[in-house]
Order: C-alpha cells, then structure tokens, then sequence
C-alpha cells in the first residue's frame, strides 16, 4: 500500500519553527507549527487511500495519532529522509509547516507516481514541500543538497536526473515572518 510519510518535530518551546520565531517569537511560533500539525493530521486521519505514518524527531518523542510512529534517527534531513522513505514501495513524505497541502495533493503524488519514478511538490522558496520516489528510485537523491537555501530543489532534482520526475503544484512553505505575511497569518 501506498505510503504518507509526515516528518515532524516534537512541539516543544524553542525547538520549532526556529527561523520563524525569530521573527515572531518561540511562543507564537509553537503555536503556529502546533496548529499546522493538528491540521495535517486531522486531515489525514481518515484517509484510506494510502497509509499514514509519522516520524518524529527527537527520536523517543511520541505524538497523540492514529498512525504508526517511527523515530527519525540520527543523521542530516537527507540522510533521515532518505531512510523514511527507503522503507516503502511507493511513498511521498511530506513536512508539517505547509498550510496550502490537502489530501487531495498527496492523492495528486501517488497519481504522478503512477508514470514518474519521483515526485516534487516546489515550494516558493526554492526547496519543496513533498518528495516522493516509486520502487526505481534514484540511489542517493539527497546527496549534496544545500538544505534551507534556494537551491535545494534544484540540487535534488540533480540528483535524479537519470530518472523520470514529475512536478506538483507550487505551495508555500513556513519557514520565516515573510511566508506567514504572504499567506496573510498577521
């Protein structure tokens, strides 16, 4: 069965959402990712279309959920990444900062893994907001990506250019002041 996999931290004061809370504070910026979270997961609950899991750092962290929960385990994002979905078939991994993101975006991921051996939701920023790779996957797609900057799109996309890729809609990712003011949040 299809997999969703949502990457997620602990909501815990001043380990959240640091960037962000540089520009609005550590409180409201917990309150800002605990809200995304609820939300993500409410959403998904009922979803039968594929299964859900979440992988959480730090790695004894346990978030209420109705899905099976996995550490992260040590390692940069790709590496962590990369282990999360090498576990699975088919999967798309998704982060919990994405307000824009609807089932019908993952349903939308699995459809493009149907013809692509990956798949990219861009994000304004340069990065992306989903990744996800059917069973002929690139065999290292992380390697060498200059995470949190413009360029990590482009560097994974690098990494996978032996391999068919498709392109989801273009979302918007919080990660500082000015995202939450380009989605109107002040």
């Amino acid at each position: 069965m299809d997999t969703l996999i949502i990457f997620a931290r602990a909501p815990r004061l001043g380990t959240v959402k640091r960037r962000l809370a540089r520009g609005i504070g550590a409180l409201a910026a917990l309150r800002f990712y605990r809200t995304q979270l609820a939300r993500l997961l409410r959403a998904m609950r009922h979803e039968r279309r594929w299964r859900t899991e979440l992988v959480t750092t730090p790695d004894h962290a346990f978030l209420r959920a109705p899905f099976t929960q996995r550490p992260q385990g040590r390692g940069d994002l790709g590496q962590r990444m990369q282990r999360a979905l090498g576990r699975h078939r088919r999967a798309v991994l998704v982060g919990a900062d994405i307000p824009g993101l609807r089932p019908r975006d993952i349903a939308s991921a699995f459809r493009a893994l149907g013809r692509a051996e990956a798949v990219f939701g861009p994000a304004e920023d340069g990065g992306y907001w989903l990744v996800g790779f059917g069973p002929r996957r690139p065999p290292r797609p992380f390697a060498g990506v200059r995470w949190s900057t413009r360029h990590a799109l482009a560097d994974t996309l690098l990494n996978c250019r032996q391999h068919r890729v498709a392109l989801l809609r273009r979302l918007r990712d919080v990660d500082t002041v000015e995202d939450l003011e380009a989605l109107g949040w002040r």
